[in-house]
């Protein structure tokens, strides 16, 4: 098989022409071409008049050994034609008497969280017979699902244990889904986890797409699935068990046990903390039991805004509605020169085409905006974040001293609360049309162009006051500079809905570059988003699985440590 990628071919074009094309780059006849695989599909919509498909296929030919030697000799040079690599992901470790003997006593791993990272986590250790614990502070996907709709629709009261941030999916089941990463990962890796997520319900497209995504509604019978499969394999899965406590050993700080809010105490020497970015509660915990944690940058803004259609005629112009393009996205980034935000950066952030503002806190009297979307993106708006860096620097008077890893929630807090005052104290979000933002003059209620979507609610207004000064001042800079790429975005009536805190974890807990382990807590594995180690689904799911592989080998292999060596020599950075 060869890999042939960076084949163009216009919208409406048939499958036939699609193989005829991949005959002519080759120089080769038409029966020489046995198959054809999809392996990924993209948009190049850098000239809007003439938008082109690009596909990367793997192709199965009619030559021998020596006619296929010579024609990648004839390409040499060329990086679009390569053979194809193998992605099959092949674990690294297997539980010792793993389906031969069930009965030989193996340290059960302990999984502290069951968003993307957690499951993927579990999943894998599952899937190498270690039978992990997983244990989840919320509800299970369908319980968690109607709290979260009954809130927004002011049906139910907010729940802190089972909310946009809290339950059976982590965070991202109440998103667009978007199973993309800016971070370069091994193919195996990606293969693995966009592999899992379809046999466990995921539309089988996110397998070929460039800018693959689940969809809100559709990850709820995912995440089902994945736990199905973990129970299958003798894993087992405990909701609404919060971890409020660790049990350290005397002298070297190793794990022991947990201890649940409940009360009940779990024995457990390996234990993954696949904590997501808004679990407050269990960063103080941390930091009272000694575990090493660190500040890290992160960014706040606001939620924008537009009619869909504005979107996807700036993108796709004349294509706009044809069947092979649907909602069109963009990503945006300005680097600030205004004397109060010099050196920073506005961008956009979790685009939702077709989409729905939603409420996104995880605290009582605290207001926080995320977008989602259903996987057919076909709401009428489209909105993403615009959100500004925020450094060490800026979180210091917040913090308990200097380098106070909590920092960052405290200023998170800080500014939800201000929202929430802004809102009315009702969990309604303030909103101001950007005509009006622009403008420094509060916003009145009434139809305009663009309805706002917020659930529960919105209350309109003025945004001064919500977020610090530098980042509303570099919002306003980089408006009219993302107008003159995509004309209308800094329309009077596109909507600025208040306030976006949670894109990232602000700490970071350190560990070893190797082992993975916490860099002054042996067997604990800090993973995923919470911990400061990825940013999305796709990037938390590839942490998980690789968290997982040392467990499984610091089980298999236990490591000596010869004495005086350093626990955690190695550890990343911040």
């Amino acid at each position: 098989m060869l890999r042939l990628s960076e084949l163009k071919l216009p919208l409406d074009h048939s499958d036939a022409e699609l193989e005829a094309a991949a005959c002519r780059r080759l120089r080769i006849a038409p029966d020489q071409l046995r198959a054809v695989r999809l392996v990924k599909r993209s948009v190049d919509a850098r000239k809007p008049q003439a938008i082109a498909l690009v596909y990367s296929l793997d192709l199965d030919l009619a030559l021998d050994p020596r006619a296929e030697a010579r024609l990648l000799q004839r390409f040499a040079g060329d990086p679009h034609l390569r053979p194809s690599p193998d992605t099959t992901y092949h674990p690294v470790a297997q539980a010792p008497g793993a389906g031969t003997n069930p009965g030989v006593a193996v340290p059960r791993p302990v999984v502290v969280g069951a968003g993307p990272c957690g499951y993927f986590a579990a999943l894998l250790l599952a899937q190498m017979g270690f039978r992990p614990l997983l244990l989840e502070r919320g509800k299970a996907v369908k319980e968690r699902t109607a709290d979260t709709f009954g809130f927004w629709k002011g049906n139910r009261p907010f729940n802190p244990d089972s909310n946009a941030q809290f339950g059976e999916g982590g965070a991202g089941t109440f998103s667009d889904g978007k199973l993309y990463s800016q971070v370069s990962e091994a193919k195996p890796y990606v293969r693995k986890v966009l592999e899992a997520l379809v046999a466990a319900g995921a539309n089988p497209d996110i397998l070929t797409l460039h800018h693959p995504h689940i969809g809100t509604f559709k990850l709820a019978t995912v995440v089902r699935g994945l736990r199905q499969r973990i129970e299958a394999l003798g894993g087992e899965v405990r909701f609404q068990a919060r971890v409020d406590g660790l049990e350290l050993a005397d002298g070297d700080r190793s794990v022991q046990a947990l201890r649940l809010q409940s009360g009940e105490r779990i024995a457990a020497s390996h234990v993954v903390l696949a904590l997501g970015h808004s679990a407050r509660d269990s960063f103080a915990m941390l930091k009272d039991a000694g575990v090493a944690m660190q500040p890290k940058p992160f960014a706040v803004g606001l939620r924008i805004e537009h009619p869909q259609s504005l979107i996807d005629r700036a993108r796709w112009g004349e294509a706009t509605g044809h069947p092979r393009l649907g909602a069109a996205e963009y990503k945006l980034v300005h680097h600030c020169s205004g004397e109060a935000s010099q050196g920073r950066s506005v961008y956009s952030f979790c685009m939702c085409p077709g989409g729905l503002v939603v409420g996104a806190t995880s605290e009582a009297g605290r207001v926080v905006t995320n977008g989602m979307s259903q996987h057919s993106r076909n709401e009428r708006n489209a909105n993403s974040g615009i959100v500004v860096t925020v450094d060490l620097d800026d979180l210091a008077p917040y913090g308990d001293g200097p380098n106070d890893p909590l920092a960052g929630v405290a200023f998170q807090r800080h500014w939800e609360g201000r929202a929430f005052i802004a809102g009315g104290s009702s969990y309604q979000a303030p909103t101001q049309r950007v005509g009006d933002f622009l403008a420094g003059r509060p916003s009145s209620g009434g139809a305009r162009a663009v309805h706002p979507s917020y659930q529960p609610g919105v209350r309109f207004g003025t945004l001064e006051g919500c977020l610090p000064a530098f980042v509303l001042e570099a919002i306003r800079e980089a408006l009219p500079v993302f107008e003159r790429r995509i004309p209308g975005f800094a329309m009077d009536d596109a909507l600025l809905t208040g306030v976006e805190t949670r894109t990232s974890s602000p700490l970071r807990l350190p560990r070893d570059k190797t082992a993975l382990e916490c860099c002054n807590t042996p067997g604990l594995y800090p993973a995923g988003e919470g911990a400061g180690y990825a940013g999305g689904i796709l990037s938390a799911a590839i942490d998980g699985i690789k968290v997982a592989e040392q467990v499984a080998l610091a089980i298999t292999r236990p490591r000596l440590q010869r004495p005086g060596e350093p626990v955690g020599s190695a550890c990343d950075p911040v």
